[in-house]
């Protein structure tokens, strides 16, 4: 039977395909500040801004691809039973070929009711006032926005209650509810933490070792320290 490998993945592996993170130096996310587009207060202020912001970042992921980082989490499926949990609302983790994605924080290329929240369908485009679901209800992204519940978050505990083995790729760990989800892991878990900049990990109570650099190099060469 494989081993069950559970990884954690924030913006830094989508960041090295060439998508931009909130979490620059500046505090902004494609020069906006999350509070005017990634709140529900921000969506019933202005829903035009908030439209225009997800068609350019769904524009955006388009036109960039997944990098090895990605394609080196599909090659573990080889020897582990993998499951990853995004914090990232792209869909780089599918186009690589991942079997096993769940989306913590909702996914760019879809789109929700705002009354009924099983109302989900793919898509792609620019999304505007005049797009209904099948009640005539306004759509939105379908993104948790700041502020509001996390609804995969009690699967994403459960998945991770079953790990043998844990990676964290390129999230601080430091917001919560996510940041959670690592005290979940059994005791026996192997725990890998890779980042460009590792931040500060005090708070887990548990060994994990740090590995600093990108994902795109330092994911393959634990695929070969693995299964070597």
């Amino acid at each position: 039977m494989k081993e069950k490998l559970v990884v954690l993945t924030g913006a830094g592996i989508s960041a090295e395909s060439g998508l931009k993170t909130f979490r620059d130096a500046d505090g902004l996310w494609e020069g906006h500040r999350i509070e005017d587009v990634a709140t529900p207060e921000a969506w019933q202020r202005n829903k035009q801004l908030v439209l225009d912001f997800y068609n350019e970042r769904r524009r955006q992921l388009l036109q960039v691809k997944p990098n090895p980082a990605h394609f080196a989490l599909v090659d573990f499926e080889k020897h582990f039973h993998v499951n990853i949990i995004t914090q990232n609302v792209d869909d780089l983790h599918e186009r690589a070929g991942s079997s096993n994605v769940l989306h913590l924080h909702g996914e760019l290329r879809k789109a929700r009711s705002t009354r009924n929240y099983k109302y989900v369908i793919d898509f792609d485009g620019d999304m505007s006032d005049s797009n209904r679901d099948d009640q005539n209800h306004p759509l939105r992204p379908h993104i948790v926005w700041f502020g509001e519940a996390v609804p995969e978050l009690p699967n994403a505990a459960n998945i991770i209650a079953e790990a043998d083995v844990v990676f964290i790729v390129g999230t601080s760990m430091q917001v919560y509810p996510a940041a959670s989800l690592i005290d979940y892991a059994p005791p026996h878990a192997q725990v890998h933490y890779i980042d460009l900049n590792p931040a500060e990990v005090r708070h887990i109570r548990r060994k994990i070792s740090i590995h600093s650099g990108k994902a795109a190099e330092i994911l393959p060469a634990l695929f070969q320290k693995f299964t070597s």
